[in-house]
């Protein structure tokens, strides 16, 4: 089993990567994890505290469950990955079921920042793009998918978005082993990486 973590700040194109790389690869023997499923339920909160939550600092997330998840992967084992809703703030009491595959890929800004989860991915990856790209993105995806009003996004980008891609994404870079600048557009890093687990598969 091959697990790659696949990181970078919000909006990099981290999904856009992570759906090229399933393109060039047999989808029967791919698995996706993803790090947004992991935030840590709120739904003991107020509507109004759940509002004010930093989804982008590392205590927001339950690693130790995700740690524990790509563990029982490595051992055969299917696992009941969380879902989360971002307009709720809350875990569902559904989940989704995870079979064993030949590559797990991790995916989410944070998954760098956590040393016992760093040391489980065989490829470490960081998804790079600029920061007005990053902006860009998230507006999109913020007013259409989670309810928010630009003021708001921008509001957010300001107060948490900015500051916590300062302290600690963009840090977790320096564990990468490999980069890749302007995210999905970035068609022969792709395809540089999608040769390299082909050829680790084969060992």
């Amino acid at each position: 089993m091959l697990v790659i973590g696949i990181a970078g700040g919000t909006g990099s194109g981290k999904t856009t990567v992570v759906r090229k790389i399933i393109e060039s690869l047999n989808k029967n023997e791919v698995a996706i994890l993803s790090q947004d499923a992991y935030y840590r339920d709120s739904s003991h909160l107020a509507i109004e505290d759940r509002k004010k939550l930093n989804f982008d600092h590392p205590d927001s997330l339950e690693f130790e469950l995700l740690v524990k998840h790509i563990n029982e992967l490595k051992d055969g084992k299917t696992i009941e990955e969380p879902i989360y809703s971002y307009l709720t703030c809350s875990r569902s009491f559904e989940t989704n079921s995870i079979l064993p595959k030949k590559v797990i890929i991790v995916e989410g800004i944070l998954i760098l920042t956590n040393p016992e989860l760093r040391n489980l991915f065989d490829i470490k990856i960081f998804v790079h793009a600029s920061a007005d790209d990053r902006l860009i993105r998230v507006i999109k995806r913020d007013t259409l998918e989670r309810g928010r009003d630009v003021h708001q996004v921008l509001d957010r980008y300001h107060q948490t978005l900015k500051p916590m891609h300062d302290q600690f994404i963009e840090p977790s870079k320096n564990f990468a082993d490999i980069i890749i600048p302007q995210g999905g557009e970035n068609r022969v890093a792709i395809n540089i990486l999608a040769t390299v687990i082909e050829k680790k598969l084969e060992i």
